[in-house]
């Protein structure tokens, strides 16, 4: 049997979508506070007969933070893909952030050599590897150096990694991916896949940078790829293609039947918005759209190599545009 922590989340709903296509059983576990409508809702972007698959999974409530939930949740379980995260670049969720990525991934880490599971599959990020700078391109063994500049975010899934790593000192068999940004159907009005809404309702500026996209469909099959395949004691890129923004949200605009942003925004303007949007956020207790960081890293340059991973399992990921075009006729239609 299989467990899924994060399953009511972009990557967690995807992978169990995957999951009970196959002949085996699966269990997620979800927070009391977790609504498991948006993984149904999810499941019916691909399929006529959601139902048909979603009743496949056990649902069983638990918190990562709860070691005794998890001890629990792994009665019977073989393997365990580990999504559950949270997402956040601003800084007044770093407690909270660190407490969620690290410690709750060293409690599965713990459960599951406690419980002698046979293989975990971490969800990472690129935001945890090393960055090659802009002229070079990150691989696996690019060095992580930690400095001022980098979000808590980054720091918690590097020290989330190191959770995972000593784990497979102990004697635990384990994968770790790093996901590039993870475009994809799901909740339009959040995370990455807010995007498509943002672009939708006429974003009118874009910025210099270059950064990593993957398909969500693809990261989860390369997961499922890993763990049946004889991979542990390794970390793998999952990234489709580079793309700047300008053009990301020129293929956006295009497939949504929208005008794309037509003015560049420099460093200046950058630093000027996640300053009027914190004042915003204060005024209105809504998270920034826009934060320090990201605006940072809106204007920089990111490069990753995906070779290792199409090397160990020939596996071909999906060309961004193609993936893009596909979410956004779910968006539309989902409207």
């Amino acid at each position: 049997m299989i467990l899924v922590t994060g399953g009511t989340g972009l990557v967690g709903a995807h992978l169990l979508y995957q999951l009970t296509q196959k002949e085996v059983k699966v269990r997620a576990l979800r927070r009391t506070t977790s609504s498991i409508s948006q993984t149904e809702k999810i499941f019916s972007f691909y399929t006529s007969q959601p139902e048909k698959y979603y009743s496949k999974i056990e649902w069983v409530e638990g918190d990562i933070l709860d070691i005794d939930s998890l001890l629990q949740a792994m009665n019977g379980i073989e393997k365990v893909y580990h999504t559950a995260a949270m997402v956040s670049f601003n800084p007044k969720d770093k407690a909270e952030i660190m407490e969620t990525n690290v410690t709750g991934t060293a409690n599965v880490v713990n459960a599951c050599l406690g419980k002698k599971i046979k293989k975990l599959c971490y969800v990472s990020s690129i935001a945890a590897l090393g960055r090659a700078g802009n002229n070079g391109i990150t691989t696996e063994k690019s060095e992580w150096k930690k400095d001022q500049k980098i979000s808590s975010y980054s720091l918690s899934k590097y020290e989330a990694e190191r959770e995972v790593w000593r784990g497979m000192a102990e004697g635990l068999k384990a994968v770790i991916v790093n996901p590039a940004i993870i475009l994809g159907a799901g909740n339009f009005n959040a995370g990455s896949s807010r995007m498509f809404q943002t672009v939708y309702n006429g974003l009118k500026f874009y910025t210099r940078g270059i950064n990593g996209y993957v398909d969500v469909n693809d990261v989860a099959k390369a997961m499922i790829l890993l763990m049946e395949g004889n991979f542990s004691g390794e970390r793998f890129i999952l990234n489709s293609e580079d793309l700047s923004y300008k053009k990301l949200f020129e293929i956006m605009a295009q497939s949504l039947g929208v005008e794309p942003p037509g003015h560049k925004a420099g460093m200046v303007l950058s630093e000027l918005s996640w300053r009027l949007l914190k004042v915003q956020s204060l005024l209105t207790g809504k998270k920034p759209l826009i934060t320090r960081q990201t605006a940072k890293t809106a204007n920089r340059f990111y490069h990753y190599s995906n070779e290792k991973f199409v090397k160990a399992t020939g596996m071909r990921f999906t060309p961004m545009a193609e993936s893009i075009k596909r979410t956004a006729k779910i968006f539309l239609k989902d409207k």
